[in-house]
């Protein structure tokens, strides 16, 4: 569910039509709707509330699905905590106002000078993905002369049946520890002294569809669990990742629900008593922001040789605002903002940005209105990997971020100016 929808005949988020907001704020724009975010929190600790045993469980938002502090503040004030991969990640974290021991600090490739500012803050936990990173943790440890807090991400080796480049729970991943070979690097991790082993951790991908690749992953850790707790290994913290996905296409509206999830790792971790953590990002940003644009120009093709007219609606967000398309071939949908557009004849068009790559397309072969120069067209489930993942490509301007609460916007990243980018040189 989401704050976005056509009232009066205009798109809009909350109570703010984008129309309006176009004239304010130029587009192309990021808008984030408030109440959409606190829902989707609130479902979320909704769904996981059965797994409230001797402490609540631990919501870390996970940044990297969007990183503006006004939205982590946001979120912060709903109770969620941070995932966090990065020193700048966790900078961000705590101007936002999150305390240290409500960050997560995960990563297949922390540096030292990281970890030694993780360790200075004193942030919860250090999800540790190989041996040599926990010898390098416990250098640092040392020299601070403090205790590091660690879990061991496995790698439960279990298919996500999601999008190959965001998988990362099989033996081919990147990520994590092989659980085949994790009590082992327990043993040496209980061995430092200034190593505190509390917990476990487990992500096997983003955007899962289903809930029975999770069950296994679940049910693999819990036995595991189990198996180090009668070597008298402390392990109380059970880091459950994130990784549930959301509907981007009309088709997906029957996806799995945080309620449908609490349920699932109730039933999988039969009752492990734990102090559970989990990472949402997507969850809970994805669906809360949408990605406004212009109509530059139109153009038609014909193919005689099939046929076909191409016709294309070129636009001004490109791949460089938006990477998901061009990345993953991700499908967001796209609408009109005029309520009348919508529901005007639909033809066969491409929508393509002004980006120099013929990867720069949004839709291909996709339904929509004629529109024309200067019509605003919605970008929807652009709010996580969205404005996160955006560059300069092609010398282009980082675009404005806008968060609406109600009748109210504020603008919580300006669009950058060219003084600014060449200030970067």
């Amino acid at each position: 569910m989401d704050h976005f929808q056509y009232k009066h005949g205009i798109y809009h988020a909350e109570d703010m039509p984008l129309d309006t907001l176009a004239t304010l704020v130029e587009t192309p724009f990021y808008c984030y709707s408030a109440a959409t975010l606190r829902h989707h929190a609130q479902v979320f600790m909704r769904g996981i509330a059965g797994l409230n045993h001797r402490v609540p469980p631990k919501i870390c938002f996970a940044v990297k699905a969007n990183p503006n502090p006004h939205v982590l503040r946001l979120l912060k004030e709903q109770g969620l905590g941070a995932d966090v991969v990065s020193e700048g990640e966790i900078r961000l974290a705590l101007a936002a106002g999150i305390p240290a021991q409500d960050i997560v600090f995960s990563g297949v490739g922390k540096k030292r000078q990281e970890m030694r500012f993780a360790l200075q803050c004193g942030v919860f936990q250090f999800n540790v993905e190989s041996a040599q990173e926990l010898h390098v943790l416990h250098e640092e440890a040392q020299g601070l002369g403090v205790l590091a807090p660690i879990a061991l991400r496995v790698n439960p080796n279990v298919d996500a049946v999601t999008h190959e480049k965001i998988t990362t729970g099989r033996k081919d991943s990147k990520f994590g520890i092989d659980i085949e070979q994790a009590s082992e690097i327990y043993a040496l991790a209980h061995s430092m002294p200034y190593i505190k082993v509390q917990g476990i951790s487990v992500h096997i991908g983003s955007q899962l569809t289903q809930l029975e690749p999770f069950a296994r992953a679940f049910a693999r850790v819990r036995d595991f669990v189990l198996e180090m707790r009668a070597q008298a290994m402390p392990i109380d913290v059970v880091d459950l990742g994130g990784g549930l996905g959301i509907p981007y296409h009309p088709e997906h509206a029957a996806l799995p629900e945080p309620d449908g999830y609490g349920a699932m790792i109730c039933e999988a971790m039969q009752g492990l008593e734990a102090h559970y953590v989990f990472e949402p990002g997507r969850l809970i940003a994805g669906n809360a922001g949408v990605l406004v644009a212009s109509v530059i120009y139109t153009k038609e093709a014909h193919d005689a040789q099939t046929d076909v007219t191409h016709r294309f609606m070129i636009i001004d967000a490109g791949m460089n605002d938006l990477m998901r398309p061009a990345m993953y071939g991700a499908h967001h949908e796209i609408v009109p903002v005029s309520e009348a557009h919508h529901h005007a004849t639909h033809v066969s068009q491409h929508v393509v940005g002004p980006v120099c790559e013929s990867s720069d397309v949004f839709l291909r072969h996709h339904p929509l209105p004629l529109l024309h120069e200067d019509d605003l067209v919605v970008i929807r489930s652009a709010g996580a990997y969205g404005a996160s993942m955006s560059s300069t490509y092609n010398a282009r301007l980082q675009i404005p971020e806008v968060l609406v609460d109600g009748t109210r916007m504020t603008i919580i990243r300006p669009r950058e100016t060219y003084e600014e980018m060449l200030a970067r040189y």
